[in-house]
């Protein structure tokens, strides 16, 4: 599972207010985690979804859904991204029963990377499928390479991930399962934040248009909606700001 996203987490403002908001829209349930007071697991149907934690109130940064990625060493991870021109802001530090990191990659896209036990249940979290991770960047082609650099995706180590192009995206699969997928057209310089290079949730959903109206009716505003390939989609933005998507699915 090496490179492969593993988990996806909000940092909120106000941790109350974002667990009420996500329990009434995608009806999850929450339990403490390992990472302390201030942090939160989401369950659905008592599946471990994502995780939501408290964002220090000295950090002004950008409230946001940030994609995980399983490595093996943090510190070999960590110097791979320094060496390739990106950054890396937190870490890695140890959190628990792992080590963790918080990078943004050349285009300043932010991500995480991960070393040590995952998420109880994981296989079932890749498998079931409740979340999936997009990167919009100004190329696909070299992110791919550089992530592929970064995260040994393509490496045909075991348990890695393969990397194939299709219809101008690159598209990254584990066990044969799409786990993200890599679109360009984002402009560095843009000064719409939803324009530049950015990784992206998708929460999948029976019924995105139903939810829709949950999450308007606890604050949050439509950003755009179509259909898909797999079903209708809804991009949102809830009350704190931090943008998702969800996804049919199909």
């Amino acid at each position: 599972m090496c490179g492969a996203p593993c988990w996806v987490s909000l940092m909120a403002r106000d941790l109350g207010a974002a667990l009420d908001f996500y329990g009434a829209v995608m009806g999850w349930t929450f339990r403490p985690g390992s990472l302390g007071e201030e942090f939160r697991v989401a369950l659905a149907d008592g599946a471990p979804v994502a995780g939501i934690g408290a964002l220090a109130p000295s950090l002004q940064v950008a409230v946001a859904w940030t994609p995980y990625f399983a490595v093996e060493d943090a510190d070999v991870t960590a110097a791979r991204i320094r060496e390739r021109g990106a950054t890396v802001a937190v870490g890695p530090v140890a959190l628990q029963k792992g080590r963790g990191a918080l990078a943004a990659d050349r285009d300043g896209a932010v991500f995480g990377i991960w070393q040590g036990p995952l998420v109880t249940n994981w296989e079932a979290w890749r498998d079931r499928a409740p979340a999936w991770t997009r990167l919009h960047t100004r190329d696909a082609f070299d992110a791919a390479i550089f992530y592929g650099e970064v995260l040994d995706w393509a490496s045909r180590r075991p348990g890695c991930c393969e990397v194939r192009y299709e219809h101008d995206e690159v598209l990254l699969s584990h066990c044969g399962h799409i786990v993200a997928r890599l679109s360009s057209g984002a402009v560095e310089a843009a000064p719409d934040p939803g324009l530049r290079p950015y990784w992206h949730t998708h929460f999948t959903v029976e019924d995105p248009h139903s939810h829709t109206d949950r999450a308007r009716a606890h604050g949050a505003t439509v950003l755009a909606e179509g259909t898909s390939a797999t079903g209708p989609w809804v991009r949102l933005s809830d009350p704190d700001g931090a943008t998702f998507t969800l996804s049919a699915n199909g």
